[in-house]
């Protein structure tokens, strides 16, 4: 590896409170011809509405990429842990007024 590429280093900053995560169990996923929308929402048993704890906005390019890290790993993850199992579907339409989105 050449010096340069072994100094071109990315820190990234991780507060402490952004380091606690949110938890999500639903994802809704929108679009439109120059940004993807992924709304991360928790939904709790028997309450008739969820809330949407994060929403990232990225470019088209930039979600492909995701798409592709994100498979990778759960293929990753599969050989180490074995076969993610989906549960049932949610029981609530997913439209919600923009493109239609899946996760």
């Amino acid at each position: 590896m050449s010096d340069e590429v072994k100094n071109d280093k990315l820190n990234i900053e991780l507060s402490e409170e952004m380091a606690e995560g949110q938890y999500s169990n639903l994802a809704i996923i929108s679009h439109s011809s120059s940004e993807f929308v992924f709304d991360f929402i928790k939904i709790m048993p028997g309450m008739p509405k969820g809330k949407v704890k994060s929403r990232v906005l990225m470019t088209p390019q930039h979600a492909k990429r995701l798409f592709r890290a994100l498979n990778d790993n759960i293929v990753k993850y599969e050989s180490q842990l074995g076969k993610i199992t989906e549960g049932e579907q949610p029981n609530f339409p997913m439209n919600f007024g923009g493109p239609t989105g899946e996760a």
